[in-house]
């Protein structure tokens, strides 16, 4: 199937940036959307942002728009997590996910197959 490795997370100070990457191996050309998602301890999850594969539209929930983007390098397989003016609110475990089911865009992560393990964002001052 498909495996997802993400990596980029880290430590910032509030209005800060960081860049995540997802790399994506095994049959990469079923996947019809990706997309990240975060947890918060004790919170739930919460899809942040989503990418068709095919028309390259995307969608983010209202906490991060436009503060983050959602991007493809297809010639590295890596799905690309831009994050600016980050807030301590952002602070979370970050998953990525796939799905091969449905080109529809959709935030909920349980509507994806496969999700990565997560890289922890952490933003204080």
């Amino acid at each position: 199937r498909v495996q997802l490795v993400e990596t980029g997370g880290g430590s910032v100070q509030p209005g800060g940036s960081l860049t995540l990457s997802c790399a994506v191996s095994g049959d990469t050309f079923s996947i019809r959307r990706m997309g990240w998602f975060r947890q918060a301890p004790g919170k739930a999850r919460e899809g942040i942002a989503s990418i068709s594969m095919e028309s390259r539209h995307t969608d983010y929930d209202i906490s991060v728009k436009g503060r983050f983007t959602i991007s493809q390098d297809n010639a590295r397989n890596l799905l690309i997590l831009q994050m600016n003016s980050l807030k301590p609110e952002d602070t979370a475990m970050y998953y990525c996910m796939a799905d091969d089911r449905s080109w529809l865009l959709t935030l909920v992560p349980s509507s994806y197959q496969t999700w990565g393990q997560g890289t922890q964002v952490t933003v204080s001052s």
